[in-house]
């Protein structure tokens, strides 16, 4: 199973689970990012940190050790 941070622009996953706790698990929750949430990677800044996503209709930005806690189902 990959994490989100693996993913590529244009790949799409459903969210299988958070890892972590906290501040930022709540944070991810709070944005929409929870199990079930189908998630499209659409692009990576120019040095690679941070990625945009697109999750229940928002294009939200997460850094790559945010996206590193949540598991993915391809």
């Amino acid at each position: 199973m990959r994490t989100l941070d693996q993913f590529r622009p244009r790949e799409r996953g459903r969210v299988a689970h958070l890892h972590g706790s906290g501040v930022v698990q709540q944070r991810l929750l709070e944005m929409g990012v929870c199990d079930g949430a189908d998630v499209e990677v659409l692009r990576f800044a120019p040095l690679g940190d941070p990625m945009e996503i697109y999750v229940r209709g928002f294009h939200l930005t997460l850094r790559k050790s945010e996206a590193a806690l949540v598991g993915m189902e391809d």
